[in-house]
């Protein structure tokens, strides 16, 4: 099974456009303007049809004659004038690298063209929302978070990578993972295995789970970075591979969850092309402990007034208002208690990859 590389959109054009509007105003002695999408939480709404998190329609004008908007204004033609170069250039860089390339004394002035990194960042994903290319088609990266191993081979820059080849480490996941710099090669896996704790993918990969178990797993240190949840979408969207999802029994295991799946509030505007509706949580479930034999009183963390808050918030997500997941949820706070993926090593050391997980995924016990 092998995706076909599609053509990479026309970014020039997108930021040609942006220009020529500004011109096209000031050549007409009108105020030269941006529309920028609103990204506030007032302006994101959950799509019950797609299954995902999106931004409304709410735009707000940014005036380049208007004090409190001119420095925001010429911000954001610095950042895109900036990724018109990284285009041309065929050059990618850091976020971190573009703060400093549009960092520059304002002739006449005191003042600096951006003075801290946040100010260039909130701008990118203004750039994000207004052009419609997410950041790694603007050519900008983050540093490498996660890691993946199974049975695919991918292209990486040219470079051939067999994901059953890449030793206790597993190859490094980019930040940038679009179809002009990934290309997948050759696929024998029957899934997709996205774990949350480095540590535990470790395990799993020591044990050679994705070989006997025909899979890939992957990993992002956490809350999956967008490299990786975009790698997933890819799989996912053009290999046709279910996603599981493994996270700590907790309410921010379920809040990972939910953005892989449903996308992320605050960067709704991400969602159609990396959240993921048909994911699917694998573990670990508040009933697990009993269902597997745990010990809770060695295992169990109690909750803390933040696991509480969080887990009475996630409760009225539009996304968790099934029956199973109110139940699932529920049953964690009438336990009192949380457990980490790390519990199941109170079992054995690979009780997680010889029993658990094959268990899990034989009879199908999953939540949507």
């Amino acid at each position: 099974m092998v995706a076909k590389k599609k053509g990479k959109r026309d970014l020039p054009a997108a930021l040609a456009k942006m220009a020529d509007e500004v011109i096209g105003s000031a050549n007409k002695g009108k105020t030269p303007t941006l529309d920028i999408p609103v990204r506030s939480l007032a302006n994101v709404r959950f799509n019950e049809q797609k299954r995902y998190i999106e931004m409304g329609s709410a735009k707000q004008e940014r005036e380049f004659f208007n004090v409190n908007m001119a420095k925001k204004f010429m911000q954001t033609m610095c950042v895109a004038a900036a990724c018109r170069q990284l285009e041309d250039e065929g050059k990618t860089t850091s976020i971190r690298d573009l703060f400093y390339m549009i960092k520059h004394r304002i002739d006449g002035s005191n003042e600096n063209t951006v003075d801290d990194q946040s100010e260039s960042d909130a701008v990118i994903e203004d750039l994000e929302v207004t052009a419609q290319f997410i950041r790694e088609e603007l050519n900008l990266f983050a540093e490498n978070k996660g890691a993946l191993a199974g049975e695919i081979t991918l292209v990486d820059s040219g470079d051939t990578i067999d994901g059953r080849a890449v030793g206790s480490g597993g190859w490094a996941i980019p930040s940038i993972v679009e179809e002009d710099v990934i290309q997948f090669k050759k696929c024998t896996a029957n899934f997709v295995l996205l774990i949350e704790k480095g540590a535990v993918w470790h395990r799993l990969n020591q044990d050679k789970f994705w070989r006997k178990h025909k899979c890939i797993i992957l990993h992002g240190g956490g809350q999956p970075p967008r490299g990786v949840r975009r790698l997933c979408y890819r799989f996912v969207n053009e290999l046709k591979l279910p996603l599981y999802v493994y996270v700590d029994n907790d309410p921010w295991g379920y809040y990972i969850y939910s953005v892989v799946k449903q996308g992320s509030i605050n960067l709704a505007f991400e969602s159609q092309r990396m959240a993921v509706p048909s994911a699917r949580f694998i573990g670990l479930s508040s009933f697990d402990p009993e269902k597997f034999g745990l010990d809770k009183k060695s295992t169990a963390i109690g909750l803390d007034e933040g696991d509480i808050r969080r887990a009475k918030e996630i409760l009225a997500y539009p996304w968790f208002q099934s029956k199973e997941w109110q139940k699932e949820i529920h049953n964690m706070l009438a336990n009192g208690a949380k457990f980490e993926l790390e519990a199941l090593t109170n079992k054995s050391i690979s009780f997680v990859t010889e029993e658990y997980l094959p268990r899990k995924i034989k009879e199908k016990d999953f939540l949507d």
